[in-house]
């Protein structure tokens, strides 16, 4: 029988699929594909979950088959991940001469990123005071323990870095391993290598320009040939989306967000909190908000559904470039750079959080020195947690033992994780998006023609 039930739901998603593909034929707008499914998969997923329970045999097997769609189309995204970061770059320095802006630009990049994580951990603090969260409220289950002594086995495994010794992690020593993605901090080198090749580039085109040219119609080719990738690539979006929700809802433990509604709403609150405060400083800078929330939609619904910023990258950049104005190169540097660095959700919120919900238990006061120093550990440990692996984890195991915290209780929010991990990767995205946007700005390299353009259904359709 539960064959046959675990049939009918993989029939049922298969209708769905093909629902999608009918609406992209019928040359429905791709905002609009994206939404129903959307909208699809949480309906889906709620009656999976009603149906069956979400620990069931008939749930865990039916995912499994939904997670080729939904894992599939999350691993395609991270495939492009580093040749569309190299050869953006690369082609951005044949496109115009960057060298005397290039200093500025990155910068700014950075400037935008640390500082955002800084005001991240005093909202984190805010909302954790306001709530009255702690620690010590929550009973720990088995998952907690486990979760727990994970945790605890990982900080004793991580080696103390020092500023300096995690600024080096970032050089490319071995190019072609970071290529492979082999390290945390793979994505960041490839960035700097991309610019090594650009400004060697741009060195024989200027000695020897025959030779110059010739390297440019090369790179130009091979730009076209990854764009035309990452073009049929977010062709798969909705299907992607449909299947990561109908997964995320038939599988969350609603009885677990019941009890631990109170963390829930409080993260929430100051995600949300920290997303108008983007939108505040966007429009200190003369850039209209309400355009640029209606423009950047699509991706930031993406990284909510995905919970995965490096899947999102590729749909960043083509979001700055093409809907935004960014010019690719500002683009590609705030958005590599936003994996890894400043991460507002992850880096920023969630472990200040963490730190002031975690230091009851630990007889620790929660006076203004405590709170100055959170703050400037959590600014601290968000560029350092590009040196060890990245994700909210790591950044909380990095600000508690910094804080002499017990680490192992960075796993007691384990059962409610994934529910908030979608705004903390939204927000997360969102601050790559905003340092992007606001360096082309302050840098007067913004195509508000572009920006202002409200044509970008139809850009979005022919992905």
């Amino acid at each position: 029988m539960s064959t046959f039930l675990i049939i009918l739901n993989l029939v049922i998603f298969i209708i769905a699929l093909v629902g999608l593909w009918w609406m992209a034929k019928k040359h429905i707008k791709f905002p609009k594909r994206v939404f129903i499914a959307l909208g699809l998969g949480i309906l889906l997923g709620l009656i999976l979950h009603i149906s069956y329970g979400a620990g069931s045999k008939i749930i865990t097997e039916t995912t499994s088959w939904i997670d080729i769609v939904g894992q599939g189309y999350i691993s395609l995204l991270k495939m492009i991940v580093i040749p569309l970061v190299f050869v953006s770059i690369v082609v951005a320095f044949t496109k115009i001469d960057i060298g005397e802006k290039f200093a500025k630009m990155g910068s700014l990049i950075l400037m935008f990123l640390i500082g955002t994580v800084a005001i991240a951990a005093i909202v984190g603090i805010v909302f954790a005071l306001l709530f009255g969260l702690d620690a010590s409220s929550i009973d720990l289950g088995q998952a907690e323990n486990a979760r727990s002594s994970e945790i605890t086995n990982q900080a004793k495994e991580m080696t103390a870095t020092t500023l300096p010794a995690q600024i080096l992690e970032l050089l490319p020593s071995n190019p072609f391993l970071d290529f492979t993605g082999a390290r945390a901090t793979s994505t960041i080198a490839v960035v700097i290598f991309a610019a090594f090749i650009g400004f060697a580039f741009l060195r024989v085109l200027r000695k020897e320009p025959e030779k110059g040219h010739i390297l440019k119609r090369g790179i130009d080719a091979v730009y076209s040939l990854v764009m035309a990738i990452v073009t049929f690539v977010l062709r798969l979006t909705p299907y992607g989306i449909l299947a990561i929700m109908i997964t995320t809802i038939a599988t969350s433990d609603f009885a677990a967000i019941w009890t631990l509604g109170k963390f829930v709403i409080a993260s929430y609150a100051a995600l949300l909190t920290m997303y108008l405060i983007h939108m505040i400083i966007l429009a200190i800078l003369g850039v209209n908000p309400l355009q640029f929330m209606k423009k950047t939609a699509e991706v930031i619904l993406f990284a909510f559904t995905s919970r995965s910023s490096a899947g999102a990258l590729p749909l960043n950049i083509q979001t700055q470039t093409e809907r935004l104005g960014v010019p690719p190169a500002i683009a590609n540097f705030s958005g590599s750079f936003g994996l890894s660095i400043g991460q507002n959700g992850c880096a920023g919120i969630y472990p200040a959080m963490l730190a002031v919900m975690v230091a009851p238990v630990a007889g620790v006061e929660l006076n203004w020195q405590f709170i100055l120093t959170l703050i400037v550990v959590v600014v601290l440990s968000s560029f350092g947690v590009a040196g060890v692996g990245g994700g909210a984890t790591f950044a909380s195991i990095l600000v508690l033992s910094a804080l002499n915290l017990p680490v192992g209780l960075a796993g007691v929010l384990i059962s409610v994780e994934p529910l908030i991990d979608m705004g903390r990767t939204a927000l997360n995205v969102n601050d790559s998006l905003l340092a992007g946007t606001g360096t082309a700005k302050l840098t007067k390299q913004l195509d508000e023609e572009t920006f202002k353009s409200n044509h970008y259904d139809e850009l979005a359709s022919q992905h």
